[in-house]
């Protein structure tokens, strides 16, 4: 087992803890991703092998620095190279937050949110095609129910490597999944449908078909357009990866129902908001509706919503 070590200098404010604890719904663990006892733990996939990044802070939010360590069984420059690619990336350290809190801080309703959770980077995922099924698995069911399919998919299909005696999965590649076909994605209790459509899009990524990763190079609006021509994809879907898969600033899934209650408790007298009134709404927020949404759901996740909205004045 080799180890590399480097450190990152993430954009300034950062809270590692917060933007960690965000990548894995402030549970500790989330399938793939782990943040325990301030360290953030992730295994890559860098195309020929996996590696372990281990991430801790050694800065302040105001002066942050990560130093990561990489442990696997080959680890060259190009593969510590991309590791460090993967890292900064999922972890958001390149994102200018100041445009943002600058709009949001003259907001009554938005400055609380800022406030609380100061130097929260919006996280994203290591793939676009990640990022699909991810979002497929949550379509129409409850968070709760979406955190539990997406780990037995990862521990049904994802890669496993031992480090130190400890076991870590990585997420599923395509060929897995492809491979696992529509019995074996009902056997993870997955709906006809969902199976459906994760089988077909992993078997077009794995056989070259569908290049996800190449919708980072287009316009968001011209992505968007080819997402949703997709099969089991919806706006809705389209906008979260909008966030988390394509680091757009201004994604908005207004047709998310918890996103209209959460904008319904801030704006709203606590009244949920129908689609339409969300997003007609949220026009006051763009270019930066990405990072509202997160820091909405930051504070849902963390039951903090309905204390930060009651302090609104």
């Amino acid at each position: 087992m080799q180890d590399a070590d480097f450190s990152l200098r993430p954009v300034a404010p950062y809270d590692f803890e917060l933007t960690s604890g965000y990548m894995t719904f402030f549970r500790g663990a989330y399938a793939a991703d782990s943040f325990e006892d301030g360290v953030f733990r992730r295994l890559l996939d860098l195309g020929d092998g996996f590696t372990l990044a281990s991430v801790t802070s050694a800065g302040t939010t105001e002066e942050p620095r990560l130093d990561v360590q990489l442990r696997s069984h080959d680890l060259g420059d190009s593969e510590v190279a991309e590791a460090r690619r993967q890292v900064a990336w999922m972890l958001g350290l390149d994102d200018d937050l100041d445009p943002f809190y600058r709009m949001a801080r003259a907001d009554r309703h938005l400055a609380p949110f800022v406030e609380r959770f100061w130097g929260l980077h919006p996280p994203h995922t290591p793939s676009v095609y990640e990022s699909l099924v991810q979002a497929i698995l949550g379509q129409q069911i409850s968070s709760h129910v979406a955190r539990m399919l997406r780990g037995l998919l990862t521990e049904t299909y994802g890669q496993k490597v031992r480090v130190d005696g400890q076991v870590y999965r990585a997420f599923p590649r395509p060929e897995a999944l492809a491979a696992a076909g529509l019995d074996g994605m009902r056997a993870v209790k997955l709906s006809a449908r969902k199976a459906e459509y994760i089988t077909d899009i992993a078997s077009r990524v794995a056989r070259g078909e569908l290049d996800l990763e190449g919708l980072r190079q287009q316009p968001v609006e011209d992505a968007i357009e080819v997402l949703t021509a997709i099969r089991g994809v919806g706006l809705w879907t389209a906008h979260w990866l909008a966030i988390h898969a394509l680091g757009s600033p201004d994604g908005f899934p207004h047709g998310d129902l918890a996103l209209q209650r959460h904008v319904g408790k801030l704006v709203n007298g606590g009244t949920p908001m129908d689609a339409d009134q969300v997003l007609d709404y949220s026009r006051r927020w763009a270019p930066y509706r990405s990072y509202v949404t997160v820091y909405l759901f930051a504070a849902g996740r963390t039951g903090q919503l309905d204390e930060l909205t009651a302090s609104i004045t």
